[in-house]
This record gives structure tokens, sequence and C-alpha cells, in this order.
């Protein structure tokens, strides 16, 4: 049995030869829903599916980058589980270290991804190859979108983003495969 996921050819053609992903956290990888505790701690609510996509580009060779404007140790947490070894938190300014990061891998914006949801996120939404944005992302950021999910942040869209890289890498269903 193979794949059901079908994607415009444009669209894979422009996700071709992606080796690095950003992720933004809040409203991409969570609902963007800050969720305090009584203390003042704060708790956050991952998609299991989302992880596992993260976890699937790495196995074919695309690093994904997290790059967050808050701190948080149950991210930490997470990403850590995952195997996500590129974390930033706590930037306000995201396109520097997006910069530093695409050096550090010898790569540059033509080789890399983006998925985010609010203003913060544009300056790096506007320079990578190709962008996406959850459905429920800021109208100037599904302008800049050259896909827009149909889940929501922190209900699948990363996932989306994933899988759709996956796809235009060739490689979806060879790991596919592996799980019939």
């Amino acid at each position: 049995m193979g794949p059901s996921l079908h994607h415009a050819p444009e669209l894979l053609l422009a996700a071709q030869g992606v080796r690095v992903a950003f992720f933004d956290v809040d409203g991409v990888l969570t609902d963007g829903g800050l969720y305090l505790t009584d203390h003042g701690e704060t708790f956050k609510r991952f998609n299991s599916m989302d992880g596992l996509g993260l976890m699937l580009l790495q196995r074919v060779g695309i690093v994904p980058v997290v790059i967050t404007g808050r701190d948080s140790p149950p991210l930490r947490a997470r990403l850590a589980a995952m195997g996500v070894a590129h974390v930033h938190d706590g930037i306000e300014y995201k396109a520097p270290v997006a910069q530093s990061t695409l050096e550090s891998l010898g790569l540059g914006w033509a080789d890399a991804a983006a998925i985010g949801h609010d203003w913060p996120d544009l300056p790096v939404l506007r320079r990578c190859a190709f962008a996406a944005a959850p459905a429920n992302a800021h109208p100037e950021v599904k302008a800049v979108a050259r896909h827009v999910t149909t889940a929501r942040g922190g209900q699948g869209a990363a996932r989306e983003f994933c899988d759709l890289l996956l796809v235009a890498s060739g490689r979806y269903a060879e790991l596919l495969e592996g799980y019939q």
C-alpha cells in the first residue's frame, strides 16, 4: 500500500533540497496558549504527531532547529527526548540566530525551510527557500507563506510541514514502509 498524501507538484518542487527546518514553538509546536499554575509556572501541551515528524526529518538528514522567544523547561525536556540538538530559547530576534545556525551547519537560506505563526517569525520566513504557517497563523504570516497547513498550531501543523518536506525529499514512502 502506497502513501495517501498528495501535494501539488509546484509545492514539492519549492520544498526540494531543504536540509534544515526552523520551527517556532508557541503557536506552531503548541496551540499558543500560555498555561500558568498558581505559582506562575508555565506548562505546555505538545502533539505527539508533531514530535514524530521532527524525528523523521532527522532520519532523512533534514536538521530541525527550534528558535523560540520563551525559555521553558518542559520544552527543553520534550525536544531533548526527540533528539533535537539545535534549540535556541529566549530569542527575541530570530533571524540572526537562524543565520549563525546555518553558517555553523555550512548551509545557506536556499537550503532552509521554516514554519512560524506571528510577526517575530517573519524575518526568518522571508529569507527561507520555503515558508509555511499553521492554519491559525496571523494574516501577515500567512501572506508570506508558500504553504498554509490545514491543521492549527499544536494540533498537527508541524507534522503536516514535516510530512511535506519528507515527500519533497523523496523519502516519505520509504519511511512509511517501515511502519507497514
